[in-house]
């Protein structure tokens, strides 16, 4: 069936309905002209599964009983409802069941693809391992984080970055697993760094798989002061409205995005990015991200 998706697309619409539609009328006019012993009713299921894919379920259930109608009508064997009863029944559910199927790819592909989106846009290192351990989908923020040879990082084993991170994946039956952990995580060129690692467990189906937030954690470590001379908890006190942005630059909001979630402008925005800049001493969003994932956690 997955080669076939491109028969169910909205822009193939009109002309998959007409086809099946000349199909059902060129079964019926078969039908009637030969009048065959054995009737050729069970070929209307070939278009009904066509048409399944972008008529709603009751639709499906009248072409169904339509299509049992016709071939009860040009059928030398003698009326029967129950034949008829059974016959709809036959054709209108083996519709039904296939316009389900096709519905349940349909949304799997939409959420792969939100997945892919949210992913990409976001600025914070973001990555994706299948059950094999591999990443799946990585975002730039992660390629240039952990730096792999060749420049890819799809297709990678996550085990050569983040020994710790494949270990989490889970084979077992289980409800889903959150967590963070701080670990030793290497970059493509050898060089390892210090990493804070959020990351949970899902399935798609009955396939294990896991997503991950990295951040850089050395540069936090190395520029922290010598215990009891400086309070390590002590951040900058941030405004209501400087938090529900930062809350929502995590999410990988864009600027204008943001403006629509507080009802207020897309200046207003930036100006509060850039009072957020001023109070962390960062100067890119990927930095600003990192910065709320470790030091405002409790806060988003």
């Amino acid at each position: 069936m997955v080669q076939l998706d491109w028969m169910w697309e909205e822009r193939n619409r009109n002309r998959v309905l007409a086809w099946s539609c000349s199909v059902i009328a060129g079964i019926a006019i078969i039908d009637w002209r030969t009048k065959p012993y054995v009737s050729l009713g069970f070929l209307y299921l070939f278009p009904i599964m066509l048409m399944a894919g972008f008529l709603p379920r009751w639709v499906i259930a009248l072409l169904g009983l339509g299509c049992a109608l016709l071939s009860a009508f040009f059928s030398q064997l003698d009326e029967s409802l129950v034949r008829l009863s059974f016959e709809t029944l036959a054709l209108a559910g083996c519709g039904l069941f296939f316009g389900e199927m096709l519905r349940n790819r349909r949304s799997t592909l939409e959420a792969q693809e939100r997945l892919r989106v949210l992913v990409e846009t976001s600025p914070a290192a973001i990555v994706t391992i299948d059950e094999r351990g591999f990443v799946e989908l990585a975002n730039r923020a992660a390629v240039e984080l952990l730096a792999p040879r060749g420049g890819e990082l799809v297709g990678q084993p996550v085990a050569a970055f983040l020994p710790e991170l494949h270990h989490a994946l889970r084979w077992e039956d289980g409800p889903q697993f959150r967590a963070s952990m701080q670990c030793r995580a290497h970059r493509g060129d050898g060089d390892s760094f210090l990493a804070d690692v959020w990351f949970s467990t899902y399935k798609e189906g009955s396939v294990p798989k896991l997503a991950a937030i990295i951040a850089d954690k050395t540069e936090v470590a190395e520029a922290a002061a010598p215990p009891g001379m400086v309070d390590a908890h002590a951040r900058p006190q941030l405004a209501a409205r400087e938090t529900e942005v930062l809350r929502y630059l995590v999410q990988g909001l864009a600027n204008k995005e943001i403006a629509v979630r507080l009802d207020i402008s897309e200046s207003s925005v930036k100006n509060t990015l850039q009072q957020l800049f001023a109070k962390t001493e960062v100067r890119t969003r990927a930095q600003l991200v990192r910065v709320a994932l470790e030091d405002y956690r409790d806060l988003l």
